[in-house]
């Protein structure tokens, strides 16, 4: 199919990752572990989406009622709010960015942002780097239930673009991103920015790897212009 969307991670991708997460995590840990949480139960080995979930789950079972579930994950939902906008401050765009961003609107392309960022941040570095026009959909994390690799999230991107999955390519430096992109089958392309290797990457689902943003538009030239020959 021809791609008509290009749905884009934030972190890591657009802009550079610098959000500290193992200070993120170990921040959360120490606050579940004060609401009750028994320690051996936490790990840093976990993002802090799974830590809150396992909390939810464990305070469900030990009959805590929902105002109190509720404002022991707003509460965490703020520490790591407070600590992205505080990354967000010293973030920078990746080399290409805006380049990218005008080539795929010149070529009539639809473009998302799935972000498990909070809406402030997010909304933050689209102010500071200007770049918010170029944008068609955005989901960050507090517009769904479920965050990414839960497909959930990255549904929720396509339905705002209104194109289906097939027609849509998701960019992003985070194995959340290749595993949501290959269970819903859209394109999915790693980019070779942050920690992940190309071999992990492809193992959970990429199906095209690029070392810069700016290899994006021309991946879904090539992509497209396949699609056309085929028709013929």
């Amino acid at each position: 199919m021809k791609i008509k969307a290009v749905i884009f991670d934030l972190d890591g991708t657009i802009t550079s990752f610098n959000l500290d997460y193992r200070a993120v995590r170990a921040e959360i840990i120490s606050f579940l572990i004060n609401a009750g949480m028994p320690a051996s139960t936490l790990s840093m080995s976990e993002s802090t989406f799974g830590m809150l979930k396992k909390t939810e789950i464990f305070m469900r079972n030990n009959n805590k009622p929902e105002k109190a579930i509720a404002e022991v994950t707003n509460k965490a939902l703020s520490i790591i709010e407070k600590r992205e906008i505080e990354a967000a401050k010293d973030t920078s765009l990746m080399p290409g960015t805006l380049e990218t961003l005008k080539a795929l609107k010149k070529k009539g392309l639809k473009i998302g942002l799935c972000t498990i960022n909070g809406e402030k941040s997010m909304q933050y570095i689209l102010k500071r780097f200007n770049i918010a026009e170029y944008f068609d959909a955005l989901t960050p994390r507090n517009k769904v239930t479920h965050v990414k690799p839960n497909t959930e999230h990255l549904q929720t991107t396509l339905d705002a673009l209104g194109v289906k999955a097939d027609e849509a390519m998701i960019v992003g430096d985070g194995l959340p991103d290749m595993r949501c992109g290959k269970e819903l089958k859209l394109v999915t392309v790693g980019i070779l920015t942050s920690d992940s290797s190309k071999e992990t990457l492809i193992e959970e689902g990429a199906n095209y790897m690029i070392t810069m943003l700016a290899d994006a538009p021309i991946l879904v030239e090539q992509i497209n212009k396949k699609a056309r020959n085929k028709k013929k």
